[in-house]
Parts: structure tokens; sequence; C-alpha cells
């Protein structure tokens, strides 16, 4: 089974990606292999955030890597928080923070469209390649459900009544941004390796 490194200090993200290419990849996190540097994402997209963040661990640690990155981009506030979706608040990463200053930012606002997007850049010998996965949806009024991580509970899919923290880590692992990326990343390396 080919093993390579995800390039991500988030449990939560290294956990889901885990459970959707279970069988398939085994996947190490940084620690796992020793780094436990603060990796800049200096980037204004996501793409250069995920292309630095793998660059980096191939360069200082001469694994095969990949790494993602992931925005919320709400289409009445052209797209924000977008690449800024984890900091929106403050560098704190405070989810709670983040969600308050969204929900703030769409009161009195009848288009609430978003979408999730990640990105994911893969660094292997020599080659960069980007898989990218996008759920649209509605951002709702008031969190709700306790699982998930991040927007996930002011985030409701397209085709479904619950937010992403409501519906569970079984049904966004197959319909999630992250599980379209993710699919077609490890459908990728099949065919490599």
């Amino acid at each position: 089974m080919k093993t390579i490194v995800f390039a991500t200090n988030n449990a939560h993200k290294l956990e889901e990606v885990r459970a959707i290419v279970s069988g398939e990849i085994n996947i190490v996190s940084l620690s796992d292999i020793g780094c436990h540097d603060d990796i800049p994402e200096t980037e204004d997209t996501l793409e250069g955030n995920a292309l630095q963040k793998a660059k980096y661990v191939k360069e200082h640690f001469g694994y095969d890597c990949f790494a993602d990155d992931t925005g919320l981009e709400v289409e009445i506030l052209n797209g924000e928080p977008g690449v800024r979706s984890a900091r929106y608040a403050g560098d704190t990463h405070d989810s709670n923070a983040n969600m308050d200053k969204l929900l703030s930012a769409l009161e009195g606002k009848q288009n609430r469209k978003a979408r999730f997007r990640t990105v994911i850049a893969l660094v292997t010998n020599g080659n960069d390649e980007f898989f990218e996965g996008v759920i649209n949806g509605q951002i709702i009024e008031d969190k709700r459900g306790k699982t998930g991580f991040g927007y996930d509970p002011i985030f409701v899919p397209d085709s479904y009544n619950e937010t992403f923290a409501e519906l569970g880590a079984d049904i966004k692992n197959k319909i999630s941004h992250r599980a379209i990326a993710t699919r077609k990343f490890a459908e990728r390396l099949k065919l490599v390796h």
C-alpha cells in the first residue's frame, strides 16, 4: 500500500481523509514524520497555500506529500471568507468566532448561497498536481448540530435539509468538498503507484 504524508496538523482533516481512502492509501501525519514546524500559508489562493505546504514537506523532509486548503465562499460576500476561512475572525482559528462574524455579515441578506471548495496539491518527484472538490449549499441563520468542525454547523449542502454538523461523518465523508477532491486524488495515486 502506498504511503504518503498529509501536510496538516488538523486532526479532524486527517481523520476525515483517512476514512475516505480507508484501505487504499496509508496516510501519515506531520507528527508521524517528526515535522513539528509551523508550515507557512502565505499565499492568496487555496491552490497557492496547498502547494506551499506540500512543497515545504517535500523539500525539508523528502517525502511525497499532499496538502489541502479549503475555503468557504459566500456568493453575496464576493467569495469571502475564502482563503481566509480559518482566520476570518482573527489568527486564533476560532470556529465559533468565524461563524459569528459570517452570520453577522449575512444579517438581513436574502442570498445565502455558498460553496465549500477544497484544493489538494500533490507533490511527488518533480510533479505538482491539483485536485479540486466543490459542494454548493446555503448558510443558515443559526448553528445546528454537534459533529464536524469549522463552519459545518451553519452550512446546509444542496439537496439536504441538515447541516454538515447534523449529517454526521458517514454522510459528510461521502458528499463533501474534501471527499470529492480526495477521491480524485486517490484515483490518481492508484494510477501512478
